[in-house]
């Protein structure tokens, strides 16, 4: 299937995922209060957690095996095999950790029993198969029944803040259903074998070696709502957890391309066509870049007004978390492109391993420092941060490979009209009252106005738009 195809399915994925929350979010937000949403999010940090220690990086390792030999029909048998039994046995292996560490749990201990049934979605999933074929519109089609199932369950079930343990459940229960459905289509790929036991075993210390770098993430991504939690209260987490899925629900759009692009980097790597892995990255990063600029330059210019008018009145908090966190939908987009597409498929681990520890640490020890005395405040701070140790480690460990300089200055034009587009828009938010149609109108006129200063300024990707376009007419 075609780069443009699959990015179009993730794309149509991403627009789901944008649209479910703006219907859920809202109501959610004011059902459960900023205590319900901040002890969802940080019981299922703890969760991730355990998810993570089952499945040892298997998720990427199976996505860039498949890739490799989805050509060979007897060894895709093999590795799919291999791979899914190793991440059974390993995920039963966390569960039980789950359960002994549940004995000594005192608070949200039914809440944290609900949130483990992601544990077992998690030993399921074998989304990382079809992506390894580049088969993305199964694994599309199914996260967008279970979102729409969670929404009408959301909707139906959970009505006021006693509601928290519905809501956990549905979410968790809606994901294992959906995981178990990929099971369906299997039959017409994959068959029966028989395994050795080095067939499973010879995937565990390849796993391993991305088990580290997820490890490092997740230290930055979710420890920091664990860590908030412990040492603030669980409305400061239920601040910072809206600020983080909006801004997570907009990046979204960006790295859809890197889950397209890693199966197809990692099959011209294994052929040994080097040019072309290098021509893939450099195209997906000027793309990177000019979806994700002027990403961060809307939600700079609207957040303060969107928050308390999406969330409620008592999430003012979270449009001020909104802009301090911003700039990562770029460094985030930018280390997709260098980590994911191009360290990860060429099986240079260890420069990935090196800057998201890196970033760890940071983020951590900021943490530490910070949420005492400024609570989600802090948190946002060590975000930003680590995400910039992050992404400006792996620019220079790229610097061999890449044309790193040339990468960044090409972005300028995009900075430009992405700021020129932030001036407008803020000029516009004096001009009306409701706050719904000043946002509508503040977004609308931002992508005229991107576009057009793009096309005086004659940048690369609108000249190929328009030569595609005219192509086809």
């Amino acid at each position: 299937m075609s780069i443009a195809k699959n990015y179009f399915y993730n794309v149509v994925y991403q627009l789901t995922t944008i649209i479910i929350p703006i219907i859920t979010i809202p109501y959610v937000s004011r059902v459960l209060g900023s205590s319900g949403v901040g002890i969802n999010a940080y019981t299922n940090s703890i969760i991730q957690y355990f998810i993570l220690l089952g499945t040892i990086g298997i998720s990427l390792y199976g996505n860039r095996e498949i890739a490799y030999v989805r050509d060979d029909s007897t060894q895709l048998n093999k590795t799919f095999w291999g791979i899914f039994l190793l991440k059974l046995v390993t995920t039963f292996i966390s569960f039980i950790f789950f359960l002994f560490f549940l004995g000594f749990v005192s608070n949200y201990r039914f809440i944290l029993l609900l949130q483990s049934i992601y544990i077992f979605a998690a030993a399921v999933d074998i989304s990382w198969f079809y992506m390894g074929l580049e088969d993305f519109k199964k694994t599309v089609t199914r996260n967008i029944f279970v979102k729409i199932t969670g929404v009408v369950c959301t909707f139906i079930f959970v009505k006021d803040s006693d509601d928290l343990w519905k809501y956990v459940l549905i979410l968790s229960s809606t994901q294992l259903l959906g995981n178990i459905s990929l099971w369906f289509y299997l039959p017409k790929t994959i068959k029966k074998i028989k395994l050795t036991f080095n067939d499973i075993r010879k995937h565990l210390v390849p796993s391993i070696s991305l088990f580290i770098p997820q490890v490092a993430i997740q230290i930055y991504v979710v420890l920091n709502k664990t860590m908030l939690g412990a040492l603030s209260n669980p409305n400061e987490v239920g601040y910072f957890d809206n600020a983080d899925r909006i801004i997570k629900i907009v990046l979204s759009f960006v790295t859809a391309m890197g889950t397209v692009m890693l199966p197809r980097v990692s099959n011209a790597f294994a052929k040994g066509n080097i040019g072309r892995v290098k021509k893939y990255v450099y195209n997906s990063f000027n793309f990177a870049s000019f979806l994700s600029i002027p990403l961060m330059f809307g939600i700079v210019a609207t957040a303060n007004e969107f928050a308390p008018w999406f969330f409620g009145p008592e999430f003012d908090k979270t449009g001020e978390l909104m802009v301090i966190i911003s700039p990562i939908i770029v460094l985030i987009a930018w280390s997709n492109v260098i980590g994911n597409q191009f360290f990860m498929p060429t099986g240079q681990i260890k420069g990935y391993t090196i800057s998201v520890v890196i970033g760890a640490i940071i983020n951590f020890l900021l943490n530490l420092i910070l949420i005492s005395r400024y609570h989600s405040i802090g948190v946002a701070l060590s975000t930003l941060i680590a995400e910039f140790s992050v992404t400006a480690v792996q620019f220079y460990l790229a610097r061999n490979d890449l044309k790193i300089k040339s990468m960044i200055y090409s972005t300028w034009k995009y900075f430009f009209c992405g700021f020129m587009m932030y001036l407008i828009i803020e000029y516009i938010g004096t001009f009306f009252e409701n706050k719904l149609v000043t946002l509508i109108f503040q977004f609308l006129t931002g992508i005229v106005f991107y576009f057009s200063f793009l096309m005086l300024l004659k940048t690369k990707i609108i000249k190929n738009f328009i030569y595609h376009l005219s192509s086809r007419i």
